[in-house]
């Protein structure tokens, strides 16, 4: 006979709650401060003193069991920083509060252009057609339809057989490329840490579930810049301009480098372009559409095509200038544009990654 412990101690229980929020809130606090631990520690104990926190909370033996975990250290002056083990933490947290508000893609996502190694069954069915594999075979619907057909009578024949439609799992190489011009943290809206949240939650989908795909990271303001994928949770927005040419510029120079057969850009950006690189200087302009900005960034997006990369934009502004702007460069490029908030900003990536990712196959 099995004996069950029935009774959970409500507590614990609340403990348990308590604690994993906290662990929520701290995440996300530390992508806002740039990656500063001590700055997340102060909003936390600034949130309890206001009343935002139970004032039960013991905080401080919360940033202890940090320590304890290994998810922060000594940073050698006497503060805490976040170690290997905690940016890995924070980039779990990223991928499931992503996924947690993932809906089921829209319409509009265009085909695949290369098929990968992977074949993935789907539960839909068709007529067997010479050629088709035998392992997709559905054996019970075949059965069904073999019965169907002659009254009773188990005679199998070519015009029962149904199989299994597939899909290709491809392999893409994707450059993420982040603006961290001013803008981003204007108008009152914290728009970097939704970007640098998505570029976390791709981070860990691909290198769990799509290890032999490849993510690229760049920022772009005044300049574009690669940077390394441990540098995500200290990505700050600064006073620059808006390099947009230079941006698709790096992105296509780093995809040119990899072997994968589908290719594709990520633009995160809420401003117009304003900037682009003229031999060693950068030439600025804030104010309207500067034709000659405009038009060595739509130059670029022809590149990127003539290269069967594919931008995919995620404009998050609605200015009717910026929209027009932004289909421009899309027809151009032949690639896709979404108009989102930062709130929903990770719904409309992960979904257009994931589902870019297939191609059918009759």
């Amino acid at each position: 006979m099995r004996h069950r412990y029935a009774y959970l101690d409500p507590a614990l229980i609340r403990a348990l709650l308590a604690a994993e929020e906290l662990q929520r809130l701290f995440n996300q606090l530390v992508l806002a401060a740039g990656g500063d631990v001590e700055e997340a520690m102060r909003w936390m104990r600034y949130l309890q003193e206001e009343g935002y926190l139970d004032e039960n909370l013991d905080l401080e033996a919360f940033f202890d069991s940090l320590e304890e975990q290994q998810m922060i250290g000594d940073d050698g002056e006497g503060g805490r920083m976040l170690t290997g083990v905690g940016e890995r933490q924070i980039r779990k947290s990223a991928f499931e509060q992503v996924f947690s508000d993932l809906r089921k893609a829209s319409s509009g996502y265009h085909p695949v252009r290369a098929a990968g190694d992977g074949v993935e069954r789907l539960p839909e069915t068709r007529g067997w057609k010479f050629g088709d594999d035998l392992h997709h075979l559905d054996a019970a619907r075949s059965l069904q339809n073999a019965l169907k057909r002659t009254s009773g009578r188990l005679e199998l024949a070519e015009v029962d057989l149904e199989v299994h439609e597939t899909e290709h799992l491809t392999n893409c190489a994707t450059i993420v490329a982040i603006d961290i011009s001013h803008s981003m943290i204007l108008y009152g809206e914290d728009r970097i840490t939704p970007a640098k949240t998505v570029a976390l939650a791709l981070t860990e989908l691909i290198t769990t579930k799509y290890p032999k795909d490849y993510l690229g990271v760049l920022l772009f303001g005044d300049r574009a810049t690669p940077v390394a994928l441990s540098e995500l949770p200290y990505i700050e927005a600064g006073p620059y301009h808006t390099n947009t040419a230079e941006a698709l510029q790096l992105a296509r120079t780093m995809l040119a480098r990899q072997k994968q057969p589908n290719k594709q850009i990520f633009l995160i950006t809420d401003g117009k372009p304003s900037a682009i690189t003229d031999g060693d200087q950068v030439y600025k302009n804030p104010f309207g559409l500067d034709l000659r900005i405009v038009n060595r960034t739509l130059e670029e997006a022809d590149t990127c095509r003539r290269q069967k990369v594919v931008i995919t934009t995620f404009m998050i502004a609605t200015d009717s200038m910026l929209t027009e702007f932004v289909e421009k460069m899309t027809k151009i490029n032949r690639g896709r544009a979404y108009f989102a908030s930062p709130h929903n900003l990770g719904e409309f990536i992960l979904a257009d990654y994931i589902k870019n990712r297939r191609s059918r196959v009759r």
